[in-house]
């Protein structure tokens, strides 16, 4: 019997991924600003720092095409850049990671369901409709048209309201540590740190569970609660 009276989903990297064209989209962001493209899109993460920054997304790949740039020796504006390749990205072009579309399923089963993305609707709303999310689940939320994001525990407080589920009722799935585990944690709910890598380490964090796929899911759901990996 699932444990839990609501499941609530982040959504980038943990129920869905990019199917778009990255390398089309990297070259008419040069083609914005007027310049020959350097580098590729490979380089280009290799050069971030972590997961984005749902707050400042320009800036975070902007920081990037700086230390790409300088790597190049090209002089460019790497916010004109960023802004380019966010602009060209196509951001209905995604699919579900395994064992997603299973996983709401197996939670609608038995649970009330929800979306909890940092992202705004302006730019989520193409995915959600792609997926079709709002009738697979029975509440989204677009933090990133709140006053505060995830970590913060007003996303979930509006996700929990809309379904009339308290906190320590609830379980979050997502796949950032410092935005989903710790923002569930704020919250008052039970966490699923969806791990991007079987190497990745917890970084003193401690997710209620810890699995390497949503086709792991029906643990979360059939078990009692204890950490498990």
């Amino acid at each position: 019997m699932n444990r839990y009276e609501a499941v609530l989903f982040d959504l980038d990297g943990t129920l869905c991924r990019p199917t778009g064209d990255v390398t089309t989209a990297y070259e008419a962001a040069f083609e914005s600003v007027g310049t020959e493209p350097f580098g590729e899109p490979a380089a280009l993460w290799q050069l971030l720092d972590g997961p984005p920054d749902p707050d400042d997304h320009v800036g975070y790949l902007a920081t990037g095409f700086a230390r790409l740039a300088t790597i190049h020796d090209r002089q460019v504006d790497p916010v004109a850049l960023s802004t380019g390749l966010l602009d060209a990205i196509d951001h209905a072009a995604v699919e579900f990671v395994p064992g997603a579309k299973a996983a709401i399923g197996r939670a609608a089963e038995t649970a009330r369901t929800g979306l909890v993305t940092n992202g705004p609707q302006s730019r989520q709303s193409s995915k959600v409709e792609t997926l079709e999310l709002a009738d697979r689940l029975d509440t989204v939320v677009y933090a990133g048209d709140l006053p505060r994001r995830k970590p913060h525990a007003e996303p979930f407080d509006r996700a929990l309201g809309a379904l009339d589920v308290a906190p320590a009722d609830a379980v979050y799935v997502g796949d950032s540590l410092k935005y989903d585990v710790a923002g569930a944690f704020t919250a008052g709910l039970d966490s699923v740190w969806l791990r991007p890598d079987p190497d990745a380490d917890d970084e003193g964090y401690s997710p209620t569970w810890t699995l390497d796929s949503l086709d792991a899911f029906e643990t979360v759901l059939g078990c009692s609660g204890e950490t498990g990996d």
